[in-house]
């Protein structure tokens, strides 16, 4: 989400020859079309998230409150995909073709200004002149220190983290093929739902030993996340496969909203299975909906219009991400229905808007120069 620049080599020659791993037919061009499409659908589901999730603690049980909770639950995968089509661009060896030091200029180049600026619109125009917040020095270095200044920003500390190791993972894939990237997403995936199965478990055993997330490590639960983007970016599942993955994803996506709605249904055996982004649940429904876009993009060839629709809103979709909560919150200010945010038919239009009203402001500021900068 936070790469505007969509660009992914052919698979190396001893990457498309592991015998174990299924290959395209054809060429494919450097811009994967699937991944675009994609993109637009995980930040139409992170608005979905922030626009329905102002509904979940009220009307409990009620069919607005359920259908709220399909929308915000239910979307809760496309956070885990944002990160794995950043690997699967991120991690390409044209990426890093010019050493570490050019990678970091072009990457942090990009996400620094937008990091920077963009705290200091929700802690100074959101928080403290919309909302009257009152907010000390004090307050204002814990939030940046713990990653929580506002809702989703914590997710441009988490790219900035993976930054710092792509060339690292790059190199090391560089020459093991995509058999050694299968590996390591794996490893690095089970490792990460092991800790926090770990930690879950000394908690119930009274010892809790929770794994706090701040600014500096937001980004190591996704790493496994990262290297499957790229290992999986070329792996061309069967129709039936597809269809499988397909069904396996909704699935665990129903399991989620079902198990939201009924927090005592499982026992101690909830704790295992959490249902957040970094929940194992989660990670599976991430893992399908990936495979099943690049499916589609391996026998689905768009017309060069839709193409480059598709390219000039993905890029956008940055911005998008950036933006959306300001719209959002002066919707909330000047709206009193979505303010109480008490029924699901004023959020759906709420929703459409908010999403709309993003992109119009991020493929517009697009073209302003400077202020292109921080979209």
């Amino acid at each position: 989400m936070t790469d505007t620049t969509l660009s992914v080599v052919g698979i190396p020659a001893q990457h498309a020859a592991a015998p174990s791993a299924p290959t395209r037919a054809e060429p494919r061009p450097a811009r994967q079309w699937e991944l675009d499409a994609l993109r637009l659908a995980a930040i139409a589901g992170v608005v979905a998230i922030h626009v329905f999730g102002l509904m979940i603690g009220k009307l409990v049980g009620s069919r607005g409150w359920w259908a709220a909770v399909v929308l915000d639950v239910g979307s809760t995968w496309v956070v885990p995909v944002f990160v794995m089509i950043s690997g699967a661009l991120v991690l390409s060896p044209r990426a890093h073709a010019d050493g570490p030091v050019a990678f970091y200029r072009k990457r942090f180049v990009r996400i620094l200004p937008a990091l920077v600026v963009w705290h200091l619109v929700y802690l100074l125009v959101v928080r403290a002149a919309m909302r009257g917040q009152d907010l000390s020095w004090g307050t204002v270095t814990a939030n940046l220190i713990n990653a929580k200044t506002y809702t989703a920003l914590y997710f441009l500390f988490l790219i900035a983290g993976l930054y710092v190791l792509a060339p690292v993972l790059a190199a090391f894939l560089g020459g093991g093929g995509r058999r050694r990237a299968y590996l390591l997403a794996a490893v690095a995936m089970v490792w990460t739902q092991g800790a926090y199965a770990v930690a879950t478990l000394s908690g119930k055993l009274g010892q809790p030993h929770p794994l706090p997330l701040d600014a500096w490590n937001q980004w190591w639960p996704y790493v496994g996340l990262f290297l499957a983007g790229w290992a999986l970016r070329k792996t061309v599942l069967s129709v039936p496969g597809m269809v499988v993955a397909f069904m396996l994803g909704t699935a665990a996506m129903a399991e989620a909203v079902w198990q939201f709605g009924h927090p005592t249904a499982l026992g101690p055996l909830a704790a295992f299975v959490p249902v957040t982004r970094l929940g194992p649940v989660v990670a599976v429904a991430a893992l399908c909906f990936f495979l099943v876009a690049v499916g589609v993009g391996a026998r689905v060839t768009p017309s060069p219009r839709v193409t480059l629709v598709l390219k000039r809103l993905s890029d956008a979709s940055f911005g998008v991400f950036l933006v959306h909560l300001l719209i959002l919150e002066i919707g909330r200010l000047t709206i009193p229905a979505v303010a109480a945010a008490s029924s699901f038919w004023v959020l759906l239009p709420t929703y459409v808007a908010t999403l709309l009203v993003s992109f119009l402001v991020s493929l517009v500021a697009a073209r302003i120069p400077y202020v292109r900068a921080v979209f």
